[in-house]
């Protein structure tokens, strides 16, 4: 999957997000890679990147034991993205999907995981999203 997202970092700069999701076979789970880029089409690094963050993802980035963000060879691009390691993410979505059945966790699984994964990195994705009642 692909998203993308502008970002009004200055009152002159704008700030252009690519989003992919990949599915890692190695941790058997999707992985989010992302990079930024200036308007006129240089990368940004993690400090910058970092700066167009709001409070909360910036929060949650230093205070999880199971998000964090390392740059990584992307798998099909062979280029180097920013992702968030998905280390732990099998551990954090056990947690958060403990409560569903076999058949309601499999339906919920992908936009439960964005849902967590999308705030690390600014996207405003409800957490909602996955509940279906």
């Amino acid at each position: 999957a692909h998203m993308r997202r502008n970002v009004q970092s200055s009152r002159d700069n704008v700030h252009l997000y690519d989003f992919h999701i990949v599915y890692s076979f190695s941790y058997k789970v999707p992985v989010l890679y992302f990079q930024g880029l200036q308007a006129g089409g240089q990368l940004l690094t993690l400090d910058e990147i970092k700066k167009d963050l709001p409070p909360h993802s910036l929060q949650l980035l230093n205070e999880s034991k199971w998000t964090f963000i390392t740059r990584e060879e992307h798998p099909h691009l062979s280029r180097p993205w920013f992702t968030l390691h998905p280390c732990g993410t099998s551990d954090w979505m056990k947690l958060l999907l403990h409560k569903l059945g076999d058949k309601d966790r499999s339906l919920q699984y992908l936009p439960a995981w964005l849902s967590v994964a999308g705030q690390a990195v600014g996207l405003k994705i409800p957490l909602k999203l996955y509940c279906s009642s």
